[in-house]
């Protein structure tokens, strides 16, 4: 049980170093496609973010799979049921929204589409940094189901 844990553990954060890295990337790009200095890139609409689409297509979206997936194996191996798991997994629902999103904006980088592109990777990013710090703190804190919560579990 153990080492499903630390698996899940270690994709995360390899997940999330790679979602945060990503935003980071698509901001120069547009700093360089706004100033006409795209010689960094190449030219081809494929290659202007290779790096952001190798970053999301081969670490972050595996990383993001195995650590969902070693997730869900730590929450069947304990059978538990409590009301700070079901905030988790909300928040994690978010994550995944949030890393098509990332998809998304490699997209509009590649096919130079600047407009608007620096202020979305920002809103992600910080909404990224955002759902991580909460799901943190509802794994460490680990909250009592309230009073008003609607089921027991």
């Amino acid at each position: 049980m153990l080492w499903v844990l630390s698996l899940h553990i270690m994709t995360l954060l390899i997940w999330v170093a790679a979602a945060v890295y990503i935003p980071l990337v698509l901001i120069q790009v547009v700093r360089a496609g706004q100033s006409g200095d795209l010689d960094g890139f190449a030219r081809t609409p494929s290659a202007v973010d290779s790096i952001a689409r190798f970053v999301f297509t081969h670490i972050a979206t595996p990383a993001a799979v195995l650590s969902i997936s070693a997730g869900s194996a730590v929450f069947l191996i304990n059978q538990s049921v409590h009301f700070w798991l079901l905030v988790k997994l909300t928040l994690v629902t978010f994550l995944c929204a949030l890393q098509a999103a990332l998809g998304l904006l490699i997209i509009r980088a590649e096919r130079e589409q600047f407009r608007g592109l620096k202020a979305c990777s920002v809103v992600v990013l910080s909404l990224f940094c955002v759902l991580m710090l909460s799901i943190v703190w509802i794994v460490l804190a680990k909250p009592v189901e309230p009073e008003w919560f609607p089921w027991t579990l």
